[in-house]
């Protein structure tokens, strides 16, 4: 599933930060490079919880909203859905792997060896 702008910047705050944020904790975070009204975060937010991309958690009045998969796996999620919507899936994976530099390339190699 890809994300907008907004989304990727208020999953990344999800994922630095060291456990789950309420709306104001994102909101103020991001506050600091752009002027956003809290609503928008605060929809934001819900739309990525009802997305199953954040999962939200009740704390009191408010809501704590921790990321449903690592950073990592939901790369590895929006790539195999790209991946899965081409026709031809062996030349855009092997283009891809192509663009790869060696040690990136490598590593991916030993991951799947061990796996």
């Amino acid at each position: 599933m890809a994300l907008g702008d907004l989304e990727r910047e208020v999953m990344t705050q999800l994922w630095d930060a060291t456990g789950p944020l309420t709306v104001r904790q994102v909101h103020e975070r991001l506050s600091r490079d752009r002027d956003l009204a809290y609503t928008t975060v605060m929809t934001v937010l819900d739309r990525l919880a009802k997305k199953g991309v954040v999962t939200q958690q009740r704390a009191d009045r408010a809501y704590r909203y921790a990321p449903a998969q690592t950073r990592e796996e939901m790369t590895a999620a929006v790539m195999l859905d790209a991946l899965s919507a081409t026709p031809d899936q062996d030349a855009a994976l092997a283009y891809f792997v192509g663009q790869l530099p060696p040690d990136a390339l490598a590593a991916a190699i030993e991951a799947a060896n061990r796996k």
